[in-house]
């Protein structure tokens, strides 16, 4: 568990992934609730767990640990954009813009060349990686396909989780452009 000054200025946590990765999904920030777990996505609510159910097996039934292992026997990475920033709350909106530090994806991509597709889990994902990391990658994002996704916060009710599983779906498993 962390503290309190902790959730005001949150720091993400250390990328998931290994040697074979191809994918990497990205959310902003975690939120309150995964940061108190030590968690990517633990709010009940946030139906990202049950979309990795549903195409991997990675469901919100299963320990965390055998989650994480299922999406790298996947060749799904997980990480942030944001590796520091300050905000009072969980939501994206609440994020303080000039307090973003993004996270060292020159580094990560360098390491993890396999990497060939991005999905942003969100639109401040997207936008922030397009702000603060794209110009500083250049040609290293040259054959990188990036795509942003629906959110799959609980804070995002415009869509049902049903028709959310169906759009992560149509483009993780490459069933549309």
């Amino acid at each position: 568990m962390r503290d309190k000054a902790a959730m005001d200025n949150p720091v993400c946590f250390k990328a998931v992934i290994n040697e074979n990765s191809h994918t990497l999904i990205l959310g902003s920030m975690p939120g309150k609730v995964s940061l108190t777990e030590v968690q990517y996505y633990a709010h009940p609510r946030n139906g990202f767990w049950h979309i990795m159910g549903n195409l991997f097996g990675a469901g919100p039934d299963k320990p965390y640990q055998k989650r994480l292992a299922i999406l790298l026997d996947n060749g799904i990475a997980l990480w942030d954009v944001i590796e520091q920033c300050s905000r009072s709350t969980s939501l994206d909106s609440d994020i303080e813009e000039q307090s973003i530090i993004p996270n060292d994806f020159h580094s990560l991509l360098s390491k993890h060349k396999k990497i060939d597709r991005i999905f942003f889990n969100g639109g401040k994902a997207e936008q922030s990686f397009k702000r603060y990391v794209h110009p500083l990658l250049g040609e290293q994002l040259k054959n990188i396909r990036c795509v942003g996704l629906t959110s799959t916060s609980p804070a995002n009710a415009r869509y049902s989780i049903d028709e959310k599983i169906v759009m992560w779906q149509k483009s993780i498993m490459g069933t549309v452009e």
